[in-house]
């Protein structure tokens, strides 16, 4: 059943816009530098780039990569966080046929080792500058090759890996990966996520026309690129635009006030979480919001409830839009309209081009106002998992259809609304959080005989709190456990509060309940 969105007009705006995409990602620069070289495209703290000189940046860093023994076909792991040269070496590494293999410096050496022994890289680059964190891990996998002559800060790569097999190179864009994004899922088996040069351009140039970006926009770039949204949403929405980007590695509320007040942003996208901190910053500091030339907020990643909705809103003294995806889809299934801010905490219609259902458990199709899952078919659709077919075909149906394993209804209007998630992903400040990977880096201390993951739900954001059973005859002491648990996980997969039980509430079966567990928060 499709949505009463799906009007003519709907679909010629569709189809015009799929007609006229960009071919490709790493052509995005020179597309705007052909016309206005000078403008900005890039802002970070350390330097600013032209559209010609980031046209020229891509360029000269496809070279490097070149002479370093990259291929078309090759994955290339890039760890770092926002910054210019992140943005460079992905479009340096697609421009070359080869998989940009996105992953994010905030992760832990074991994280990064499990990514990497799944998908096999050619090698390895480090934005070492723009990064503590790169730099370690950099110094932990003796990336000696060390770049400087690009002017992008130092990055360092790490030596070819002679036994790195390349994947055929596909001439169709639609069919030629252009970002390898992993997500773990809750069997605790990494999941590559492989998109497409169309999958991608497809949802940069929807989210950018929606939101009428142009020349004259400044958009905060403060979510993560090794992140689908800030990837395709953020950054490749706004150089297809021809607007700025300017980046930030991590959110601090100093950082957006002063970014707002003297970088003139025009656009502020964020998680609820980074909302929240910021109207409590301002309040305890006594701060002013200055933001002359903001005209769109916008928040995703986690649920919005009404009642943060309403202060924000109050805050920015704007409509906060909200929103709706999953890296598999690109991610954006649906977003709020601009000229039709909501007033509850629907997450929009699909966006044109894309087909949403809501499914019953019979496989058909349930009417509106019913909950069932939802199922979303079009241009934003993934190629499909790496090395994982049998996951793929249990993913997508043969006809295209992408089961998201979220659980919505649709209102009359074409809206739609979350009303849990199937899967039981905690989303904590944006990322994405696994129970699995948490309890198994808990359970895996000589104390702990099993534990139990879960999401707490605060302002605008979840919580991550562990429960865990000690071993017969062993004591837990939680510092211990929590300083284990730092050595495996990356900061935002860390619990919150870890609580020791005598025993874990269980079935016959010996599945734990967490259904009581919740009962306990």
């Amino acid at each position: 059943m499709s949505t009463p969105l799906d009007t003519p007009l709907q679909d010629t705006f569709a189809a015009t816009l799929l007609a006229n995409l960009p071919a490709r990602i790493d052509t995005l620069p020179a597309r705007i530098a052909a016309q206005t070289p000078g403008r900005i495209a890039l802002i970070d703290d350390f330097r600013r780039l032209t559209y010609g000189e980031l046209a020229s940046a891509v360029a000269a860093s496809a070279e490097r990569l070149r002479a370093h023994g990259v291929r078309g076909g090759d994955r290339v792991m890039i760890v770092g966080e926002n910054g210019i040269a992140y943005v460079v070496l992905l479009l340096a590494v697609a421009s070359l046929d080869a998989w940009p293999l996105l992953s994010n410096a905030r992760l832990s050496p074991t994280e990064l080792s499990v990514i990497r022994d799944h998908a096999r890289p050619r090698c390895t680059v480090y934005t070492i500058d723009a990064s503590p964190d790169a730099a370690a891990h950099a110094r932990a996998d003796a990336a000696k090759v060390v770049w400087t002559e690009l002017a992008l800060g130092a990055m360092a790569a790490s030596d070819v890996n002679p036994d790195s097999l390349a994947e055929p190179v596909q001439a169709d864009p639609a069919a030629q990966c252009a970002a390898l994004i992993y997500t773990t899922g809750t069997t605790g088996t990494p999941k590559g996520v492989r998109l497409s040069h169309r999958n991608l351009m497809f949802i940069a140039a929807v989210s950018s026309t929606l939101r009428r970006v142009g020349a004259d926009d400044i958009a905060y770039g403060v979510l993560p690129i090794s992140h689908v949204y800030g990837l395709t949403s953020v950054c490749l929405g706004t150089l297809y635009a021809g607007g700025t980007l300017r980046l930030a590695a991590r959110f601090t509320p100093e950082a957006v006030l002063d970014s707002l007040a003297h970088d003139g942003l025009t656009i502020l996208q964020g998680v609820p979480a980074m909302h929240a901190r910021l109207m409590a910053y301002v309040a305890m500091q006594g701060a002013s919001l200055i933001a002359p030339r903001l005209r769109f907020v916008y928040s995703g990643g986690s649920p919005l409830d009404a009642a943060l909705k309403a202060r924000v809103e109050a805050f920015y003294g704007l409509p906060i839009h909200n929103g709706y995806g999953l890296t598999e889809c690109s991610p954006t299934v649906s977003q709020t309209l601009l000229d039709a801010p909501r007033d509850d905490c629907a997450v929009g219609p699909a966006i044109p081009g894309v087909t949403v259902r809501i499914v019953g458990h019979d496989g058909q199709d349930l009417s509106d106002g019913e909950v069932g899952e939802l199922w979303v078919r079009g241009p934003n659709v993934m190629l499909g998992y790496y090395r994982a077919p049998e996951l793929t075909a249990a993913t997508v149906t043969a006809d295209g259809w992408l089961r998201t394993g979220d659980l919505a209804r649709r209102a009359a209007d074409g809206a739609l609304f979350l009303v849990g998630r199937a899967k039981e992903i905690i989303i904590h400040s944006g990322f994405n959080v696994y129970p699995l990977e948490v309890e198994q880096a808990l359970a895996s201390h000589p104390d702990v005989l099993q534990a139990a993951v879960l999401g707490r739900p605060e302002e605008g954001n979840e919580q991550i709190i562990a429960f865990v059973e000690a071993r017969p005859s062993h004591t837990i002491d939680v510092a211990s456990l929590a300083a284990w648990a730092a050595t495996r996980l990356a900061p935002y997969k860390r619990p919150a509060q870890i609580r020791v039980l005598d025993t874990l509430p269980a079935a016959s079966t010996g599945k734990v309940l967490k259904h009581k567990l919740k009962a306990l928060f």
